[in-house]
């Protein structure tokens, strides 16, 4: 029973943290793009959007990342056998990109504080679908506890990330006119 209530707050936690990191990046683009305007416009988005970013990043992003990898690793603690599975060893490696992905978040989320831009709002835009990419290969495998199943996973990401990056060049084009 225990085993379950920990499998339950570890997808609590999984689904909050991908929120705030789908969220934030969010954040950072409108940031990117106040940091462009004139002022006062500047100074007034560019403050507001520092202070919901600091809120959801440290309220929501930080914390939930936190309880899902502690969650996580209980339940490996709990269930050490799914460290011999093959499946697992690759989930995990999504786990760490997506840990990697936090920190290089945390970076952009520094800089902006400090009201320094060094992506462009379509940059970000990118890099916000890395998040989305990790999602659907860390769940598929989860669900599908075969690493074959996740090499035609695998195609399938690649499919949808060149579709998702033909859609932001299409909303990008129109956007701009």
């Amino acid at each position: 029973m225990g085993y379950l209530y920990l499998k339950a707050l570890h997808l609590i936690f999984v689904i909050t943290w991908f929120a705030g990191l789908f969220y934030i990046v969010r954040l950072f683009i409108y940031h990117t793009e106040a940091l462009a305007k004139e002022e006062p416009d500047r100074s007034i988005l560019s403050n507001q959007l520092a202070k919901m970013s600091k809120r959801l990043w440290f309220i929501i992003a930080w914390p939930s990342a936190i309880l899902t990898i502690l969650f996580g690793t209980s339940l490996i603690m709990q269930q050490p056998t799914w460290l011999q599975q093959p499946f697992m060893h690759v989930k995990l490696g999504f786990v760490f990109l997506l840990i990697i992905y936090h920190l290089v978040s945390q970076k952009i989320f520094s800089q902006l504080q400090q009201g320094i831009s060094k992506y462009t709002s379509t940059q970000l835009r990118i890099f916000n679908e890395i998040a989305t990419l990790l999602l659907f290969a860390i769940v598929f495998l989860i669900v599908l506890k075969n690493e074959i199943d996740w090499i035609w996973g695998t195609l399938g990401l690649v499919s949808f990330a060149v579709v998702l990056m033909i859609a932001i060049r299409l909303y990008k084009k129109i956007r701009q006119k």
